[in-house]
């Protein structure tokens, strides 16, 4: 057996041309297109590393499964007159995305106990099944009384269903699965680590937050099941963060995504997400709908919306993200809203949780900042994402401006068409900018400017 400092130069290049061939192979046969700068830095990992570069492109290599359709589908008829702005809505079907429908109502939770409770009185009314998505169940209160009202429901006969990711799944205890099972919860893990090393996808995590019953109602948003996103600490008061309600046809579309990511949990179900079928609305209702997007939808439907709706805006755009690291194509059409006179106004963390994301993000905001934007830096913990352009559309779910969210995890997010709807969270938008300090951009020294660009490009790839 050879070790990589003896081999020769004949044998090294050789190495070096297998791992390039596998990244082109991987990349192009199979249609994993790539941000041009996440590209490059594969290609160097391989080039420069080759022996610690090419399996870590085996193990996070895949990005997408599913491929792009030869011809778009047609595009559905809109449930029970659902209305919102042309662009976004034959955009959006083209792209294979459920299509909007009037639900009886939407209530939106700003305060974390409130829809702690929302939650916990949906799961305890059901009749029939209950379905739960999410990224974090932790072993804490709040984690203990989601999990008590799913084994209460259970235990009434009801279909349970709990899908965690492996990784955020960290956080939930053994233990708290296993009385989960024990009280007749079926509980799966998405892509367990261990099972998916081979086949490329440990890096594609389960980012969705929803809780469907009986396909009448879903809790959906931003939160992940954990105290410090709901409930307020000793000297730690609970995250800002957004999560709603909606009544109506809108819940059985969450349980069709849920089915397809229960079959995708561990790496063998169908290449890319079924078509779901037009809901029937509820006349006069609010409309709304489900916007997933991830590995299993061939085109980044979330990025490919932002992007559309930062060239048809004509007055506002209004965004808060806990984390800011947008693509190259991403930013330059938000700076040239600005300067073509659209109001821009983003709404970030002063400091968030994630320190890399904090360092990444610098570039982004003195670009956004000398367009004329206007950003805002909260002084607490805000892990909301949420954008609302003009009085058309306003968005809110899963989905971190960055490129993990845009372009690795699955995530859902929800398109709110209703002016009341959009207005409110406009309205939440603008009092957390008001409660913010206003961003200073700052020439960055050259070794601040170097480690940025470092950390933007591995955070791209994490």
């Amino acid at each position: 057996m050879h070790w990589p400092l003896s081999l020769s130069p004949l044998e090294h290049g050789a190495f070096v041309f297998v791992g390039l061939l596998i990244y082109v192979m991987v990349t192009r046969i199979g249609q994993q297109h790539r941000h041009p700068s996440a590209a490059i830095a594969w290609v160097m990992s391989i080039a420069l590393l080759p022996y610690l570069g090419t399996p870590l492109f085996l193990i996070f290599g895949t990005r997408k499964l599913a491929r792009a359709r030869r011809r778009p589908p047609p595009r559905a008829p809109l449930a029970a007159g659902a209305e919102g702005p042309d662009w976004a809505l034959t955009l959006l079907a083209a792209l294979g995305v459920p299509s909007p429908a009037r639900n009886r109502s939407i209530a939106f939770q700003a305060d974390g106990e409130a829809s702690l409770r929302e939650l916990v009185a949906l799961i305890d009314g059901a009749r029939e099944r209950v379905d739960l998505s999410t990224f974090v169940l932790a072993d804490d209160a709040v984690g203990a009384a989601v999990s008590s009202a799913l084994v209460r429901a259970a235990g009434r006969g009801l279909q349970v269903r709990v899908l965690l990711d492996a990784i955020g799944g960290l956080r939930t205890s053994r233990r708290l699965a296993r009385e989960l099972r024990a009280g007749d919860v079926a509980v799966r893990w998405f892509m367990p680590v261990l099972r998916n090393p081979v086949r490329g996808r440990t890096n594609l995590r389960n980012h969705r937050k929803l809780v469907a019953a009986d396909g009448e109602c879903v809790w959906s948003g931003g939160r992940n099941l954990a105290a410090e996103y709901f409930v307020d600490a000793p000297g730690r008061p609970a995250w800002r963060d957004l999560s709603f309600v909606v009544r109506g046809p809108l819940a059985a579309q969450a349980h069709e995504i849920f089915d397809h990511d229960w079959a995708a949990a561990w790496g063998k179900s169908p290449r890319a997400a079924r078509t779901v079928a037009p809901p029937s609305g509820v006349d006069g209702g609010p409309p709304a709908q489900l916007v997933p997007s991830g590995p299993d939808y061939a085109d980044d439907t979330v990025h490919a919306l932002l992007l559309a709706s930062a060239y048809h805006a004509r007055a506002r755009i209004l965004a808060v993200t806990p984390y800011f690291v947008p693509d190259d194509a991403l930013l330059a059409a938000w700076c040239i809203a600005c300067r073509r006179g659209v109001r821009l106004t983003l709404v970030v963390p002063k400091r968030s949780n994630h320190w890399m994301a904090d360092w990444a993000r610098e570039r982004a905001l003195r670009a956004l900042a000398a367009a004329g934007a206007q950003v805002m830096l909260y002084p607490a913990m805000l892990h909301a994402k949420a954008v609302v352009v003009d009085a058309q559309l306003a968005l809110c779910g899963s989905a971190n401006l960055d490129g993990r969210s845009l372009f690795v995890n699955f995530e859902l997010m929800t398109a709110f068409y209703g002016a009341e709807e959009t207005a409110w969270i406009a309205g939440w938008i603008d009092a957390q900018a008001q409660q913010s300090g206003a961003y200073e951009a700052r020439a960055p020294s050259w070794g601040r400017d170097v480690l940025e660009g470092i950390v933007r490009s591995v955070g791209f790839q994490l």
